[in-house]
């Protein structure tokens, strides 16, 4: 059985609360509180409690404008009657909560949550060699493409500077007469 069939949290779960914040992939406190099986306020508390761990680089607390974006992002609000503002985990500071948390289950879900955040950059890393290659095939076929198309549109010209009037002149100098 491989380790992502032994997660503890399947890996989707996971997906779906990494958001991007302020250029940071973050994971708030109430999605973190649920992943570990505590109350967001608990987690907090353990957090509050041993702040120092908590550099600007690992956690940071959401503004008022970025907490009321999230809310009309995801609709109707899911946090209920929240008095504070809540914080965004870095993956840094995800791992500095095992050391505040420290139940088997919290070692699980940050085993889990690890596993998810370095996959996620594999994944990022692949897209962008995959558009580097794109682009570099772009630019190689977009100089032939620019020649064929020169030469279409000469032989377009060419063709267009070729045609004349149809019909028949009956004699020099007189219009031309078309048939009706």
């Amino acid at each position: 059985m491989s380790d992502e069939a032994k997660s503890i949290v399947p890996v989707e779960r996971i997906y779906r609360c990494i958001l991007f914040l302020r250029r940071h992939k973050v994971i708030l406190d109430k999605d973190l509180a649920a992943l570990y099986g505590v109350s967001t306020s608990n987690l907090n508390k353990a957090v509050t409690r041993n702040i120092g761990r908590f550099p600007a680089d690992f956690m940071f607390q959401l503004n008022r404008v970025e907490f009321d974006n999230l809310k009309f992002h995801f609709g109707t609000s899911s946090w209920g009657g929240t008095r504070k503002l809540p914080r965004a985990f870095t993956e840094q500071g995800v791992a500095m909560l095992s050391s505040v948390l420290r139940s088997r289950r919290a070692i699980e879900v940050n085993i889990a949550i690890m596993r998810t955040f370095v996959k996620l950059r594999e994944i990022l890393a692949t897209n962008t060699v995959l558009r580097h290659k794109i682009e570099a095939m772009e630019r190689k076929y977009d100089e032939q493409f620019k020649n064929v198309f020169n030469i279409l549109s000469q032989m377009l010209m060419a063709e267009t500077k070729s045609k004349s009037k149809i019909g028949f002149l009956t004699e020099i100098g007189e219009r031309p007469r078309y048939k009706r």
